[in-house]
């Protein structure tokens, strides 16, 4: 029987499979097997200045355009769950070499420093006195130890479990390489186990898989190996994240799913919505449902404080989309989530096309706005408005009508019910309207709370 269990995030680990050219986060590169990856070089393994391997050699980043979008993205490729501060000018000493980035701009989603936008390699103005830097999230608060079991066996017999141990018979070798290559571990296993596994893409004339995975996930490697035989393992809080990436590259998407569950228990831990807006994206790069969801819904019940942090401006378009859509956003009311995209897509420029933006606007609820705020939207000055006004004045046509007319005529012209007239859950006091229908047994109210 299956038990699903609530478990603790550890900073995200980086891993590949490099004979597939895979990463976690589901591009091919084309690039050398070290090219644009970061380090950071300080005192501790956490923070420090930036460098970026390029064209080989290390060089670093310029601090300008330095801001809080391209320290998540540095901390994340690091195996960070996200950056709690950045610095410039060089605090951590000067690097040598080229200065290989400068006027960074990243929209925060990205999988990896060099996807974001930059003058070009080598391409800037600046010295090493303005060397960028960062001090990533290292998630070391969490101390419990505890085990919990995953049991997706259905019967399996713990004989197949025995055969990895013993390796009796095995015919085919998987090789886990630091990152560094600098340690290596051999694992023989059966081809037959493995083909089971499409995504590996394994047939009768493969004979190994080289997979690279940060030292600090070698010790789990073994155990999720023996899960491929028996469907069953123990899950610690240290060896949650490793499991999970695992599972993402060898295609396991029950296991993936059943540790992505455990990663929901760490939401409430973090009140700056570094660890959630993260989590989401990771959730998005490997096809977690389970984990967008969970997020996604704690971010819904928490949206006025998500709103007044400084990362709302920071998110990213597909969770803006999907947030909009949601009808268990706690908000003070529609007209407040409504100044709130508007300050969002003028923080983004133009990161965010006009036909996002009118996206975005069609799930503002207009019929759920009071009628003095609908009255006083229509003076409205904001680039939102000025961009889109034909959707703002049918937006405040359909919110008039409805806080006018009876429902029952209104009704009448719709098809069905759409999400326009579901109440998301305000906050703010309660307004109501009477309106008396044309039949005189039917009292009509119309309110915009819960």
């Amino acid at each position: 029987m299956r038990r699903r269990i609530m478990y603790l995030l550890l900073p995200l680990l980086f891993l590949h499979v490099s004979a597939q050219r895979w990463t976690p986060f589901g591009y091919t590169s084309k690039q050398p097997a070290k090219e644009g990856r970061v380090r950071l070089v300080g005192n501790l393994p956490s923070s420090g200045r930036v460098e970026i391997y390029h064209d080989g050699q290390w060089g670093t980043v310029c601090d300008d355009g330095w801001d809080v979008a391209e320290a998540q993205v540095v901390c994340r490729q690091m195996g960070f769950p996200g950056a709690i501060s950045i610095t410039a000018g060089g605090q951590y000493g000067e690097g040598s070499g080229p200065v290989w980035l400068d006027d960074m701009y990243c929209k925060g989603s990205e999988s990896s420093l060099s996807d974001c936008s930059f003058k070009g390699w080598g391409v800037t103005d600046c010295t090493h006195k303005e060397d960028a830097g960062v001090t990533c999230d290292t998630g070391k608060n969490i101390t419990s130890n505890r085990q919990f079991s995953v049991d997706n066996s259905l019967g399996l017999s713990d004989d197949l479990g025995l055969l990895f141990d013993s390796g009796d018979g095995c015919d085919f070798s998987i090789k886990v390489r630091d990152l560094s290559e600098e340690a290596e571990l051999a694992f023989c296993v059966h081809r037959m186990i493995l083909m089971i596994y499409p995504e590996l893409n394994i047939t009768n004339e493969s004979r190994n898989l080289t997979v690279d995975v940060s030292q600090a996930c070698h010790p789990h490697v073994s155990a999720f190996l023996r899960y491929l035989y028996t469907r069953q393992i123990d899950v610690s809080i240290t060896s949650a994240q490793c499991l999970h990436q695992l599972s993402f590259i060898f295609g396991v998407k029950t296991l993936m799913e059943d540790v992505g569950r455990v990663f929901t228990s760490l939401l409430p831990e973090d009140n700056t919505f570094q660890t959630q807006l993260s989590m989401y994206e990771y959730g998005v790069r490997t096809g977690d449902l389970v984990l967008q969801e969970n997020v996604l819904q704690y971010l819904s019940w928490n949206c006025e404080f998500l709103i007044s942090s400084p990362l709302w401006s920071t998110i990213s378009f597909h969770m803006m989309d999907a947030l909009l859509q949601r009808s268990d956003l706690v908000v003070k009311d529609e007209a407040f989530l409504l100044e709130a995209l508007e300050r969002w897509i003028q923080d983004k420029g133009d990161e965010i096309s006009s036909e996002q933006q009118a996206s975005l606007l069609n799930h503002i609820r207009f019929l759920l706005i009071s009628m003095d705020k609908l009255y006083e939207i229509q003076f409205s000055s904001s680039v939102l408005h000025q961009n889109h006004e034909k959707l703002y004045l049918t937006g405040l046509l359909s919110g008039f009508q409805f806080n006018a007319l009876p429902f029952s005529k209104i009704r009448n012209k719709m098809d069905n019910m759409s999400n326009d007239y579901l109440p998301r859950i305000y906050t703010a006091n309660e307004w109501s309207a009477f309106i008396n229908d044309t039949t005189p047994t039917i009292n009509h109210r119309r309110y915009n709370n819960y």
